[in-house]
């Protein structure tokens, strides 16, 4: 069977980059269970409503929802199980230095194949206020209107 090459998205967590500044990210393995990647490969995962956490020197990420194999039997997994994180030492050193000052967690951003193999990337965030998220969505609606007007501009429209 030829190796697999490339890579294939399997789930994003958009809503990150809207509630959290990302300062840093990082590309980690997974440890799974053989129906945790039939799972994966079918394109089924939610990191809604996941996180990271520094345990003993391990990194471990919970909350990550990956259904049940539809075909697996009693070798299924536990949906929401913890699941541990593939990092080298001095990065998990450097992250657990990072969390430690107050409001800063670790969300992961997005689950995908890499050359066969199941990676999540995962981001140093701080939680965003409301009004944060208000002068976000009005930047990016000023830049959307600024570039509108350049093109209307080049269109030889008038205003």
């Amino acid at each position: 069977m030829a190796k697999e090459q490339g890579q294939k998205m399997v789930a994003q967590n958009k809503k990150a980059r809207h509630d959290y500044h990302i300062e840093d990210t990082w590309e980690a393995g997974l440890v799974l269970m053989g129906t945790e990647v039939k799972s994966l490969r079918q394109g089924r995962a939610s990191l809604v409503d996941g996180f990271a956490e520094i345990d003993n020197g391990e990194a471990w990420l919970l909350g990550v929802h990956i259904p049940e194999y539809s075909q697996g039997s009693w070798t299924n997994h536990s949906a929401r199980r913890r699941r541990k994180l593939l990092l080298n030492r001095s990065e998990i050193d450097k992250i657990e230095r990072k969390i430690t000052d107050k409001g800063y967690t670790i969300v992961p951003l997005a689950l995908y194949f890499k050359d066969g193999r199941a990676k999540v990337e995962i981001a140093l965030a701080k939680g965003k206020k409301a009004y944060d998220k208000r002068h976000t969505l009005a930047e990016r609606q000023a830049n959307r209107e600024k570039v509108e007007a350049v093109q209307r501009r080049l269109k030889g429209h008038r205003d």
